[in-house]
């Protein structure tokens, strides 16, 4: 079994002796072999009393000398990605994943609140490279663009995680207190919603559409995990809050406007963002 060790707060890394540790809330927990490390409302790091959190819903183990990081709940999926936000994986129940990068982010939802804690391995097989921060516009994430106001959305969705520094647990805000923070009528910030997962929904990221292409019923959450994990959005985008209120009805903001060319076509001088999303079945 793990043990977490170092005081609560403390991050000096000087304290690992292993070569994989995990922290979460200031505390750090070193899985042994060849045991299997487990994650989850109860096991070797129990996260937190909430009932939405299945008692053991994540392991972390070590087979033919790599560690692989397991889904064994039913039905709570988790945000993957290193710490660069060059790579993004979709870990759903069932599924696992090798643990390759020096430093791998983990993200997941139950209920309102959103989990996160980092794994860190210090023989890591891959090289991260971070991603260039935007200088300013519109940005292009792969082939889909967003406008300033849809970025909003990403921003005052995800808030919580943003102005936290480090690993923890977050409650997201409602739909309603997002349009709230923005100043916005609920039909605009949810129609401004609905724009963002369809265009994220089109170039594969899961979980943001249900059965018959019908919103998921956890798609706040599901967007928050990939846009912090992918850094689509960042806290240098938090002034995004600061934004007027709703204009006059019938208009829109200066300088905003929805845009509908083809998949890849961006206009000349937007930036160009690219995130390697990948699904696990």
């Amino acid at each position: 079994m793990g043990e977490p060790y170092g005081k609560p707060g403390n991050r000096t890394r000087g304290r690992r002796v292993g070569e994989l540790a995990i922290e979460y809330c200031g505390e750090w927990y070193e899985p042994q072999e060849p045991a299997v490390f487990s994650i989850g409302r109860e096991g070797d790091l129990a996260i937190d009393d909430n009932p939405y959190l299945h008692r053991k819903f994540l392991s972390i183990a070590k087979d033919s000398g790599i560690w692989w990081l397991t889904n064994i709940g039913s039905r709570i999926s988790a945000t993957i990605a290193d710490s660069g936000g060059g790579m993004q994986a979709w870990l759903a129940p069932g599924a696992r994943l090798p643990v390759v990068f020096e430093q791998t982010r983990v993200i997941f939802s139950a209920g309102s609140t959103t989990y996160e804690f980092d794994v860190h391995l210090t023989t890591p097989t891959f090289r991260q490279d971070p991603l260039n921060a935007a200088e300013g516009g519109e940005t292009t994430i792969g082939p889909v663009l967003f406008t300033e106001s849809q970025k909003a959305v990403m921003v005052a969705l995800a808030e919580p995680l943003l102005r936290r520094d480090g690993t923890g647990y977050s409650a997201l805000p409602t739909s309603a207190e997002a349009a709230q923070r923005l100043g916005w009528s609920q039909t605009r910030f949810n129609r401004k919603l609905d724009n963002v997962c369809e265009k994220l929904d089109r170039v594969g990221v899961a979980g943001l559409r249900g059965a018959e292409g019908k919103p998921a019923s956890n798609r706040r959450a599901r967007l928050v995990e990939h846009a912090v994990t992918s850094q689509l959005v960042t806290s240098a985008d938090l002034a995004l809050l600061d934004r007027p209120a709703d204009p006059p009805a019938g208009t829109a903001p200066a300088g905003e406007t929805e845009h509908r060319q083809p998949a890849g076509a961006a206009p000349p001088g937007t930036r160009t963002m690219t995130t390697g999303t990948t699904r696990n079945t």
